[in-house]
């Protein structure tokens, strides 16, 4: 045979691996010029010749056969190009076995079956029951004594058609020396195989759509080649018998496997139930599965089951799935209802708080029930805060603690608004940014929860400000009960028997307010929901400062009680300076009570506040003002002199003072005035520039008010004085002049001063010697005044006399001079003027004779009396003001 063409060549084969009877294409070039011309064909060395269909120069399309490799390459032979060669190859699967109750679309040969039971092989018919290996793998037979098998495995069997069938002993017995990745793929055998059971009847026509065609083109060119015959149109005709022929096997086979096939469906059933309930026991077991889930509180697990219930079965049409989903559903709202009910439970933390919201969120609960959770903390510290007060109230009359009741109420008032109003401000700004809920409950609700937040954002912040108007008006209650508006006598209710508290209780509340509202303040809370509480602070800074200066003047009426008429050497007593201390303690306890923390504002913006304030600070001056003339007043019998000291530091110059302990009215009124001196020179100055350091308004009043109170009561204690001491020396002149019968016209040559005015001058030293004594300062003022009395009455008398005869007139010459120049230094301008009258109504002297007699009698006098008068020779300072 001679070649005229190029030997064939195979390129590519599709598919390429397969069963037996596989139906394959063959690609490749020279493949024969027509089907006489394809002379051979072999895969894998079986000829495939009478299943090969030549379609062209580069396809056939054949049905691999049985063939003893597995592997092998594709030969095709031509008369034209005679034997060709391949590039690829085939790969022969080996088959499944199919069982008597498998579908199939070819006809199945019988076969051998290795019986393991009896350990040997039997020829069966193919509807015999036969096992097949359901591993895939080759089995491999283990050592293990069938005796100790059993024994280890009693009641069990290897057999995996039984009821009983143990996978254990299955594998130590046929597998016991299989490598792992052996089994491996024994369990991907295993899924595969289940896929395929799971596919059924749509896996078995997918697997035999080839054959069916094949058998319908065949059927379809027998039916076309009849009829082009015309046999079909004889009775008795051929397809005629087949029809008949094969209604008649299959209602053989019908009847035959009438039985079998309704075993087989009753099995079907069983297990379609069975796998059912096992691919769908998540469904059946869930309502169980919840209840224990709660009663453990695993409610993370139970959302988890529940999302995946209802993605699988939220829609389902199966009236038994809907039934259970239903079970679900009940349980479901169960669960809701207890979470809402912790949730709205108090006292609660706010992390479980947040966690039973992410729960309610999560499962879709209706409402809001963050908002309901703010409420119900909302209603929780208003109830905490009347518990407080009523717990405080019911304690009154049983307290019997160091720090007053109320101050104790508001501390534990204040303490628990601390520990609650946080957890409630983190709870909404949390329900505002949305970190209360899940995640996804957070992406899906963002819009409709902005839009509650807008709508919630006003009923909050009314929530916040009923808060701190409870808290301010259980406070005010208790501490400012004339303050709380009308209707709120309640909250004063209880706290009647309580005393005012001291200025120094109220600054420890202020103290304790403003560190709440710096505690509130650092949560962020508006300013303007805590105006309150600042209108509060400041009422009570308000009531501290008046408290205060009202107690102030109640401890400096008590400072006449302490008087214990010491003198120093200035002549003054420790009273003025402990009414010093005394305000100035007062006013340094309310340092820190005057001092604006940040936004708070001054006690003394108010213009009434200013007007009080200033009030009771003239106040306190007038009080001790009354103080003094109390203790100058008191009689000399109410005077205590017991604890009198001597003040080593100044001359003893009371004379028998020291000696008894006992003190004259005159005395008295003498320390008096030596006190108001400082008071208006120093110690009222003194008190004004700590008033303006503490930035107290109307100092220029309260000075002048204070001043003019303290020089009316210096006025009239001093005249009192001069009068006591004044008047006993001015009405003993007269009596003095005339004693004796003594007449101006008819008198003896004056030889010297007579003895009333040698006593006036004896009473002028002593007043001089007792103001000396108490304080030097005063005594200028006092011999001024005395001597304008002195001087007043000279002139008088004086004036008074009709006529003097020479030796009178020098007589009344020589007295007026002796007394007006021994005193000089003490002289006023009124003083000056009474003596100049009272020479301008006596006689002038005519003689130079009578003028050096005056002159002789003037000196005279004076070196007689130069002791006496000494006290008169210092120069004292400036008159002060009579």
């Amino acid at each position: 045979m001679s070649r005229s063409r190029q030997p064939p060549l195979v390129t590519g084969i599709s598919p390429n691996e397969g069963i037996p009877w596989t139906k394959v294409t063959i690609r490749g070039e020279n493949l024969g010029t027509g089907t006489a011309d394809l002379i051979g064909l072999t895969i894998c060395g079986h000829n495939c010749l009478l299943t090969a269909e030549w379609m062209s120069a580069s396809k056939i399309v054949c049905r691999v056969g049985q063939a003893k490799n597995d592997k092998g390459d594709i030969i095709v032979t031509t008369k034209s190009g005679g034997r060709g060669t391949s590039t690829v190859a085939f790969k022969l699967l080996k088959p499944e076995k199919i069982g008597i109750l498998d579908q199939s679309a070819v006809w199945v040969e019988e076969m051998n079956y290795y019986d393991m039971r009896t350990d040997r092989n039997k020829g069966i018919p193919p509807l015999s029951l036969r096992p097949a290996n359901p591993l895939g793998i080759e089995i491999e037979k283990g050592k293990f004594p069938q005796k100790d098998l059993e024994t280890l495995f009693p009641g069990m069997s290897a057999d995996f058609t039984s009821e009983n069938f143990s996978a254990a002993w299955y594998l130590i017995e046929n597998h016991s020396n299989t490598s792992f990745e052996q089994l491996k793929m024994a369990v991907t055998h295993l899924k595969r195989q289940a896929n395929k059971k799971s596919e059924g009847s749509l896996a078995y026509v997918k697997g035999g759509l080839s054959t069916f065609f094949e058998a319908q083109d065949a059927l379809s060119a027998i039916h076309q080649k009849l009829e082009a015959d015309g046999t079909e149109k004889v009775e008795g005709s051929m397809t005629q018998k087949l029809e008949n022929v094969l209604n008649r096997a299959s209602n053989t086979a019908d009847t035959l496997f009438q039985e079998v096939l309704g075993r087989k469906d009753k099995a079907d059933s069983t297990r379609n139930a069975l796998n059912v309930l096992q691919r769908f026991k998540f469904l059946f077991n869930l309502p169980l599965n919840i209840e224990r889930n709660i009663q453990k509180g695993d409610y993370d697990v139970v959302i988890n089951d529940y999302e995946k219930a209802k993605s699988l079965f939220g829609k389902t049409e199966v009236q038994v799935f809907k039934k259970y989903y239903a079970e679900v559903e009940t349980r479901i709202e169960a669960l809701r209802e207890l979470l809402l009910a912790k949730l709205l439970e108090t006292p609660s933390t706010l992390h479980d708080q947040k966690r039973y919201i992410r729960y309610l969120s999560d499962l879709r609960a209706p409402g809001d029930p963050a908002w309901q959770c703010i409420g119900a903390q909302h209603r929780w510290v208003l109830q905490l805060m009347q518990r407080c007060r009523e717990g405080c109230v019911r304690d009154l009359r049983a307290w019997r603690y160091k720090t007053p009741h109320r101050v104790a109420f508001v501390e534990k008032l204040t303490k628990l608004v601390l520990s609650q109003l946080p957890n409630f401000w983190k709870l909404w700004i949390s329900y505002v940014n949305g970190s209360l809920f899940s995640e996804t409950a957070e992406k899906s609700g963002h819009i409709e929860r902005s839009k509650n937040v807008r709508q919630r954002q006003n009923d909050f912040k009314k929530m916040v400000q009923e808060v701190m108007h409870c808290l301010v008006r259980l406070v005010r209650g208790a501490l400012l009960p004339l303050s709380v508006a009308e209707g709120g006598g309640r909250q004063h209710a209880g706290w009647e028997v309580e005393a005012e508290l001291s200025g120094q209780w109220l600054a420890h509340v202020i103290q304790t307010l403003r560190l709440t509202y710096e505690s509130l303040t650092a949560l962020e809370i508006p300013t303007d929901l805590l105006q309150t509480v600042q209108d509060l602070i400041l009422d009570l800074r308000v009531r501290c400062v008046v408290v205060t200066l009202q107690h102030t003047a109640e401890e400096i009426k008590r400072l006449a009680e302490k008087e214990d008429w010491v003198v120093d050497s200035e002549g003054l007593t420790s009273l003025p300076c402990q009414f010093e201390r005394c305000v100035l303690l007062s006013l340094q306890s309310l340092r820190g009570v005057l001092e604006c923390k940040p936004g708070e504002a001054s006690v003394f913006q108010q213009p009434r506040t200013q007007e009080e304030v200033c009030q009771l600070s003239i106040n306190i001056m007038q009080v001790f003002i009354h103080c003094l003339e109390q203790l100058s007043c008191k009689p000399d019998a109410d005077v205590d002199t017991a604890h009198l000291s001597v003040d080593i530091s100044s001359p003893d110059l009371f004379g028998s003072i020291h000696e008894d302990f006992s003190l004259t009215s005159e005395q008295r009124l003498l320390i008096v005035l030596s006190n108001c001196c400082y008071l208006e020179r120093h110690t009222f100055l003194n008190i004004a520039e700590h008033f303006e350091k503490h930035n107290f308004q109307g100092i220029e009043k309260i000075t002048q008010v204070s001043m003019a109170s303290l020089k009316e009561l210096d006025q009239r204690l001093f005249e009192n004085y001069i009068e006591l001491k004044a008047d006993p020396i001015v009405g003993s002149l007269e009596p003095g002049i005339y004693a004796g019968y003594f007449d101006w016209k008819d008198c003896l040559p004056p030889t010297g001063v007579r003895n009333y005015l040698k006593e006036a001058l004896v009473n002028i030293i002593a007043v001089h010697a007792e103001v000396f004594a108490v304080s030097s300062g005063l005594a200028p003022r006092v011999l001024s005044r005395v001597l304008e009395a002195v001087s007043e009455e000279l002139s008088r008398l004086m004036q008074c006399v009709p006529s003097f005869s020479r030796d009178g007139a020098l007589q009344a010459r020589l007295e007026i001079c002796t007394l007006r120049d021994t005193v000089a230094a003490h002289l006023t301008p009124e003083s000056r003027s009474s003596f100049k009258q009272a020479l301008e109504a006596l006689p002038q002297l005519s003689s130079a004779a009578d003028r050096k007699l005056l002159e002789e009698l003037l000196s005279r006098v004076e070196s007689g009396m130069h002791l006496q008068l000494a006290c008169f020779q210092a120069a004292p300072p400036p008159a002060a003001k009579t």
